[in-house]
């Protein structure tokens, strides 16, 4: 059995083509050839666009020279309603300057302070879907949303979902995330910076909201600390780090932004990746009582049982591969570069897409099967050091990449420890991209408690 996988388009299309199958869809608007190029150009009237595949050439854009490849303006486009002047959008000394504040509260030190927090939102996610058994199919998406949420609000409020502002951020961002934000105009037309940029009427309100609440928990976090009785959690870290080099710390509003980005990677992506994880265990059900007897050693609570769940974590990786949760990222050129036998003028898009690269026939075995074991062979070695970047890579690289190595696995572990899930006939889903890889009409699937089952 294979893992679901979208429908390439046909090798040529309008751009006016290309651009109604980008808006339903990011991954099935690609032809099937990128599945194997190194490199393919697309042109439009507008800019030149190259997608790599390459490992020296993704190597070069994100590691090698990344200040000749700063992220493309067009990308946050549609998210600065909510990104404002996030870490996510800024490059240059802004940025710099954003993940000097940022980085230390991610540390490797700092991941074992918040587990106590990821531990208790993964109890109450398997309390939460114990309630949901025994009443048909469970839409599996909604379940990790929630979890994923959870553990962003206890790990940087040290709130949990149920708290009444946690709870309007979660449904007010489910409503952002389904007025597509990341296509508009703009994306496609270069526009001057004086013009505006016409966001949907639902993407600026939810975006409002959205910072209204966020600038609330925030300003109220900055008087605890004055006031010397902040919670010691990833809010009150970055909030007192100074800037090293500018003796700067953020303000609210700046704080605000970076929020704004913690939550949309931090629980986007990990719903996004547990989502899919679930699924594979439906159709892979020997891996999935793998995972639910390696949970065994959860007991405590403490932090270093986490380090032991090997096969959870090569199974996360896995799903990862085959489901980056962020499936394509796009930089820009600032002068003319040669790109194999091309050379990308100034201003070119280039874009570094995790969800070809990861099933790229030319460097994976089996690209499109599911195999955990992967991970411990000659070639899933190779590849992991050359053509894996759910994360992305080099300075760039996702501040919280080890904190959703926690996470992701611990999730996965407690709940296959506690269900036993099991696909739906007739309703495999359907991947598609928008913010993230999500199933088009979501991930059904049945969840029975093992002790019932054994």
């Amino acid at each position: 059995m294979t893992p679901p996988k979208p429908k390439a388009r046909p090798d040529r299309v309008s751009l006016l083509k290309y651009m109604r199958l980008f808006r339903a869809d990011i991954l099935s608007a690609q032809p099937a050839k990128l599945y194997r190029a190194w490199m393919a150009e697309f042109r439009t009237p507008f800019f030149r666009s190259y997608l790599v595949n390459q490992p020296a050439l993704v190597r070069r854009v994100l590691k090698e020279r990344p200040d000749e490849f700063p992220k493309s303006e067009r990308v946050g486009e549609g998210l600065r309603p909510l990104l404002g002047n996030s870490v996510f959008l800024t490059n240059g000394a802004a940025w710099k300057r954003q993940r000097r504040i940022i980085d230390p509260a991610f540390e490797g030190g700092r991941l074992k302070d918040t587990y106590p927090a990821m531990w208790d939102a993964a109890l109450a996610c398997v309390e939460r879907l114990g309630g949901r058994t025994g009443n048909g199919p469970v839409e599996i998406e909604e379940i990790t949303s929630h979890a994923a949420a959870d553990v962003i609000f206890r790990t940087l409020f040290s709130i949990p979902i149920e708290h009444e502002i946690a709870t309007r951020v979660f449904h007010e961002f489910r409503a952002y995330q389904r007025t597509q934000p990341i296509l508009n105009l703009a994306a496609f037309v270069p526009l001057p910076r004086w013009m505006p940029r016409f966001h949907r009427r639902r993407t600026r309100a939810s975006a409002r909201v959205i910072r209204t609440l966020i600038t609330e928990l925030t300003a109220a976090r900055m008087e605890e600390i004055r006031a010397g009785r902040a919670p010691d959690d990833l809010a009150t870290k970055i909030m007192t780090t100074v800037d090293p080099e500018t003796g700067d710390r953020f303000e609210t509003e700046e704080m605000v932004d970076q929020v704004a980005i913690f939550f949309l990677a931090g629980h986007e992506t990990s719903a996004s990746a547990l989502g899919w994880a679930l699924y594979m265990m439906a159709l892979y059900p020997e891996w999935q009582d793998r995972v639910a007897k390696e949970a065994a050693v959860l007991q405590t609570g403490a932090f270093a049982e986490a380090g032991r769940l090997r096969v959870a974590r090569d199974v996360f990786r896995e799903t990862l591969r085959l489901y980056p949760p962020v499936p394509m990222m796009v930089r820009e050129t600032t002068c003319p570069q040669q790109m194999r036998d091309r050379t990308a003028p100034k201003g070119s898009q280039i874009v570094l897409s995790p969800w070809h690269l990861h099933r790229h026939e030319r460097l994976w075995e089996r690209p499109d099967e599911f195999d955990p074991a992967r991970w411990h062979t000659e070639n899933g070695k190779t590849c992991a050091r050359e053509a894996y970047i759910p994360f992305s890579e080099g300075p760039r690289v996702c501040t919280g990449a080890g904190f959703a190595m926690v996470e992701g696995p611990l999730l996965l572990a407690l709940l296959c420890r506690a269900f036993r899930f099991e696909a739906v006939e007739g309703r495999e889903p359907v991947p598609v991209a928008h913010l993230t890889v999500r199933a088009k009409d979501g991930i059904w699937l049945r969840v029975v408690p093992r002790e019932v089952r054994g």
